[in-house]
C-alpha cells in the first residue's frame, strides 16, 4: 500500500517537475476562467475484498490560471457495491459524497495532464455515518469537450481503496 502511494507521488512530481513553461505573447494574454464539467466514474477496489466495483458521477469546476495550470473542486456521489468480509458476510453498499480540491497540470501538447486531489468523503447510506480523508492522483486527456482520466483513490476510514476511470464532458462558463 505504502509503494503504491510512494510511486503515484514520485510519478505525479516528476511530471510536474518536467513541464515547461515558454514565455510568449500568447502565455501572457491568456484568457483565464472557469470551466465545468460532468463525469461517470467506475472503479475497482485494489486494496480489500470488502467491495466488488464502484460507480459514481461528479461535477468538476475548474479554473484555468494558465494554458497550462488549473485548479480544480470536484464533488458527486460514488457507490462502493455489496462485497464479503474475511467470514464470508454480506457487507452493505457504502454511498458517499467526495469533496475535493486539486491542481492540473498539462504536460504534453497542452491535452495530457496530471492532477493530483485531494479532500473528504462523507460517508450517506446504509447507516453509515463516517467521514475519511481522502486523497486522489491521476493522469489524463482532455481536449474542449471531453476528458477521460484515470486516477488512484485512497480512502483513509473506508478500509479501501480504487483505481477509477473517469469519462466527462466539459464546456467554459
Amino acid at each position: 500500500m505504502r509503494k503504491l502511494q510512494f510511486i503515484c507521488l514520485a510519478a505525479f512530481a516528476f511530471l510536474y517537475s518536467n513541464t515547461t513553461f515558454a514565455q510568449d505573447n500568447a502565455a501572457t494574454n491568456y484568457d483565464q476562467g472557469f470551466r465545468l464539467g460532468i463525469g461517470l466514474n467506475g472503479g475497482i477496489p485494489t486494496d480489500s475484498d470488502d467491495y466488488d466495483f464502484s460507480l459514481g458521477g461528479d461535477v468538476r469546476l475548474q479554473y484555468d490560471l494558465s494554458k497550462r495550470t488549473s485548479l480544480t473542486l470536484t464533488t458527486g456521489f460514488t457507490n462502493l457495491f455489496l462485497g464479503k468480509d474475511d467470514l464470508g458476510n454480506n457487507i452493505k453498499d457504502l454511498g458517499f459524497i467526495p469533496a475535493k480540491a486539486g491542481f492540473k497540470a498539462f504536460f504534453w501538447e497542452d491535452q495530457f495532464y496530471v492532477l493530483g486531489e485531494v479532500g473528504a468523503g462523507f460517508a450517506v447510506t446504509n447507516g453509515y455515518n463516517d467521514t475519511t480523508f481522502l486523497w486522489a492522483p491521476g493522469i489524463g486527456y482532455a481536449n474542449k469537450y471531453i476528458d477521460i482520466s484515470l486516477r488512484y483513490e485512497d480512502y483513509d476510514k473506508f478500509n479501501t481503496n480504487q483505481v477509477a476511470l473517469r469519462v466527462a464532458y466539459g464546456f467554459d462558463l
